[in-house]
Protein backbone atom coordinates (compact mmCIF):
# COMPACT_ATOMS: atom_id res chain seq x y z
CA UNK A 1 0.00 0.00 0.00
CA UNK A 2 1.57 3.47 -1.24
CA UNK A 3 0.78 6.58 0.68
CA UNK A 4 0.64 10.04 -0.79
CA UNK A 5 1.14 13.06 1.31
CA UNK A 6 0.12 17.05 0.27
CA UNK A 7 2.40 19.61 1.62
CA UNK A 8 -0.23 22.56 2.30
CA UNK A 9 1.66 25.00 2.84
CA UNK A 10 5.19 26.04 4.92
CA UNK A 11 6.09 27.39 8.04
CA UNK A 12 7.77 30.42 8.77
CA UNK A 13 10.21 30.82 11.74
CA UNK A 14 13.28 32.66 12.92
CA UNK A 15 15.03 29.22 13.25
CA UNK A 16 17.30 28.45 10.63
CA UNK A 17 19.13 25.51 12.27
CA UNK A 18 18.29 23.26 15.71
CA UNK A 19 20.72 24.72 17.72
CA UNK A 20 19.23 26.49 20.24
CA UNK A 21 15.12 25.87 18.94
CA UNK A 22 12.46 25.08 22.03
CA UNK A 23 12.23 21.70 21.77
CA UNK A 24 8.35 21.89 22.49
CA UNK A 25 5.80 24.53 21.16
CA UNK A 26 4.64 24.59 25.32
CA UNK A 27 8.05 26.13 26.20
CA UNK A 28 8.20 28.56 23.51
CA UNK A 29 6.99 32.25 22.97
CA UNK A 30 8.31 32.27 19.62
CA UNK A 31 6.18 33.61 16.85
CA UNK A 32 5.80 32.31 13.47
CA UNK A 33 3.73 32.02 10.64
CA UNK A 34 1.89 28.60 8.76
CA UNK A 35 1.33 30.36 5.27
CA UNK A 36 -1.40 27.98 3.59
CA UNK A 37 -0.73 27.66 -0.38
CA UNK A 38 -3.41 29.62 -1.98
CA UNK A 39 -5.56 26.34 -3.26
CA UNK A 40 -5.92 25.51 0.47
CA UNK A 41 -6.60 28.78 2.04
CA UNK A 42 -10.44 28.77 1.54
CA UNK A 43 -9.50 25.63 4.39
CA UNK A 44 -8.93 28.62 7.21
CA UNK A 45 -12.61 30.06 7.07
CA UNK A 46 -13.79 29.62 11.01
CA UNK A 47 -10.81 29.24 12.43
CA UNK A 48 -10.29 32.36 13.98
CA UNK A 49 -12.41 31.11 16.97
CA UNK A 50 -9.95 28.86 18.30
CA UNK A 51 -7.45 29.74 20.53
CA UNK A 52 -5.24 27.46 19.80
CA UNK A 53 -4.31 25.00 16.84
CA UNK A 54 -2.48 21.39 16.14
CA UNK A 55 0.21 22.42 13.05
CA UNK A 56 1.25 18.63 12.07
CA UNK A 57 4.43 19.05 9.48
CA UNK A 58 7.75 17.20 8.08
CA UNK A 59 10.83 17.38 9.60
CA UNK A 60 12.44 17.66 6.31
CA UNK A 61 16.05 18.31 7.74
CA UNK A 62 15.98 15.26 10.21
CA UNK A 63 18.10 12.78 9.60
CA UNK A 64 17.72 8.92 8.66
CA UNK A 65 15.83 6.94 11.86
CA UNK A 66 17.39 4.89 14.23
CA UNK A 67 15.08 2.88 16.91
CA UNK A 68 17.12 3.79 19.56
CA UNK A 69 18.13 7.76 20.27
CA UNK A 70 19.44 9.51 22.95
CA UNK A 71 16.37 12.03 23.53
CA UNK A 72 16.53 15.49 25.01
CA UNK A 73 16.06 15.77 28.23
CA UNK A 74 17.78 12.38 29.24
CA UNK A 75 21.18 11.36 28.44
CA UNK A 76 20.27 7.56 28.08
CA UNK A 77 19.21 5.78 24.75
CA UNK A 78 15.35 4.87 24.74
CA UNK A 79 12.80 3.50 22.08
CA UNK A 80 12.75 5.92 19.00
CA UNK A 81 8.65 5.64 19.87
CA UNK A 82 8.95 6.49 23.69
CA UNK A 83 10.57 9.81 22.21
CA UNK A 84 9.66 12.99 19.51
CA UNK A 85 13.09 12.76 18.31
CA UNK A 86 12.41 13.94 14.89
CA UNK A 87 14.38 11.04 13.44
CA UNK A 88 11.82 9.08 12.48
CA UNK A 89 10.88 6.61 9.78
CA UNK A 90 7.90 8.95 8.68
CA UNK A 91 9.07 12.40 9.83
CA UNK A 92 6.38 13.73 11.34
CA UNK A 93 5.93 16.54 13.41
CA UNK A 94 3.32 18.51 15.22
CA UNK A 95 3.05 21.15 17.42
CA UNK A 96 0.23 22.64 19.69
CA UNK A 97 0.57 26.65 19.06
CA UNK A 98 -1.50 30.10 19.64
CA UNK A 99 -3.29 31.79 17.50
CA UNK A 100 -1.92 35.54 17.08
CA UNK A 101 -3.95 36.24 14.06
CA UNK A 102 -5.44 34.70 10.58
CA UNK A 103 -5.35 37.07 7.92
CA UNK A 104 -5.85 35.78 4.23
CA UNK A 105 -3.43 32.67 3.77
CA UNK A 106 -1.41 33.00 7.00
CA UNK A 107 -1.68 32.12 10.87
CA UNK A 108 0.16 33.94 12.61
CA UNK A 109 1.22 31.90 16.31
CA UNK A 110 3.13 31.65 19.37
CA UNK A 111 5.12 28.14 20.09
CA UNK A 112 7.44 28.57 16.96
CA UNK A 113 9.64 25.14 17.61
CA UNK A 114 10.29 24.10 13.82
CA UNK A 115 12.66 25.11 11.53
CA UNK A 116 12.09 27.96 9.28
CA UNK A 117 10.78 26.68 5.65
CA UNK A 118 9.12 23.33 7.24
CA UNK A 119 6.59 21.93 5.03
CA UNK A 120 3.11 22.12 6.69
CA UNK A 121 0.83 18.93 6.29
CA UNK A 122 -2.50 19.72 8.06
CA UNK A 123 -4.02 22.31 10.93
CA UNK A 124 -6.29 21.13 13.43
CA UNK A 125 -8.10 22.70 16.08
CA UNK A 126 -7.53 22.02 19.37
CA UNK A 127 -9.92 21.28 21.42
CA UNK A 128 -9.51 20.93 24.96
CA UNK A 129 -12.77 19.07 25.76
CA UNK A 130 -11.50 16.13 23.10
CA UNK A 131 -7.00 16.91 23.11
CA UNK A 132 -6.35 16.82 27.37
CA UNK A 133 -5.95 13.66 28.71
CA UNK A 134 -5.77 14.42 32.76
CA UNK A 135 -4.80 11.29 33.55
CA UNK A 136 -1.72 10.94 31.15
CA UNK A 137 1.62 9.66 32.37
CA UNK A 138 4.95 10.74 31.09
CA UNK A 139 6.80 6.85 31.49
CA UNK A 140 10.82 7.73 31.23
CA UNK A 141 10.51 11.61 30.93
CA UNK A 142 8.32 11.97 34.06
CA UNK A 143 11.53 12.93 36.28
CA UNK A 144 13.05 15.54 33.67
CA UNK A 145 9.55 16.76 33.80
CA UNK A 146 9.46 17.78 37.49
CA UNK A 147 13.02 18.38 37.80
CA UNK A 148 14.21 22.09 37.60
CA UNK A 149 14.98 22.40 34.10
CA UNK A 150 14.94 25.39 32.31
CA UNK A 151 17.15 23.73 29.35
CA UNK A 152 14.21 23.37 26.75
CA UNK A 153 16.49 23.71 24.01
CA UNK A 154 17.55 21.16 21.67
CA UNK A 155 20.70 21.04 19.75
CA UNK A 156 21.66 19.55 16.13
CA UNK A 157 21.95 15.96 17.06
CA UNK A 158 18.57 14.88 14.84
CA UNK A 159 19.62 17.02 11.89
CA UNK A 160 21.06 15.18 8.37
Amino acid sequence: MNFEVKQIGVIRTPFKSNDKIPIQASKSDITGEAEVFPDYSEGLDSLDGFSHVILLYWFHKSQSPKLMVTPFLDTKKRGLFSTRAPSRPNPIGFSIVKIMQIKGNSVKFKGADMLDDTPLLDIKPFVPEFDNRFDAISGWLTDSLHAKNDDYLGDNRFLS
